[in-house]
């Protein structure tokens, strides 16, 4: 029997689907001393190709890393600087998935994420939200959601400590919320 997920994707059109970033966002928290930030970059474009079968699925993104946004703007500044994301040297954060399989019901997407000039690979646990055949302006739309955990030191993002303390945690969770539109012209 097939499991749910795969057969909401067998009804899901093969081919481009162009990520629609006014509808899509990359978010983020992280500990910092006894609380969380939270954050989110504003600028995010990039593809899913749905293939024929699961494991021709691909997906590729990119994120500008100075529209990191924490809603404090020196902390946003300090985020785009040397310290941080590096912005000026590194203006993309990207990632481009390898494999996709289902895991316990949902989808599992391995990738390579490169942030600052550092190569690492991570797995999202995906979930399919749906098709819309009609879309916003008559165009058929997909939804998915992501999750996943990285290590910012992993990726030689922040001090470890300052001052011999520990302000900022290592840990960051993030949140992929994606809607992306058909595009014209791709494999129907």
């Amino acid at each position: 029997m097939q499991q749910p997920i795969l057969e909401a994707l067998d009804v899901t059109p093969a081919g481009i689907w162009v990520i629609d970033p006014a509808h899509s966002s990359v978010t983020f928290s992280v500990r910092h001393l006894m609380s969380k930030v939270r954050g989110r970059f504003t600028d995010i474009e990039g593809r899913i190709n749905v293939g024929p079968t699961l494991a021709a699925c691909t997906a590729q993104a990119s994120l500008t890393a100075s529209s990191v946004d924490t809603g404090t703007g020196m902390r946003d500044d300090d985020l785009r600087s040397a310290r941080f994301f590096d912005a000026d040297t590194y203006p993309t954060l990207t990632f481009t998935s390898s494999a996709v399989s289902v895991r316990e019901g949902r989808l599992n997407v391995v990738g390579e994420l490169t942030i600052r000039d550092v190569t690492r690979e991570v797995s999202l646990e995906a979930e399919f939200l749906g098709l819309d055949e009609t879309g916003l302006q008559g165009e058929p739309r997909i939804g998915f959601v992501g999750r996943t955990r990285l290590r910012r030191n992993d990726f030689g993002v922040g001090p470890a400590a300052e001052g011999g303390k520990v302000v900022l945690g290592d840990v960051v969770d993030v949140e992929v919320d994606l809607q992306a539109a058909f595009e014209a012209g791709s494999v129907r």
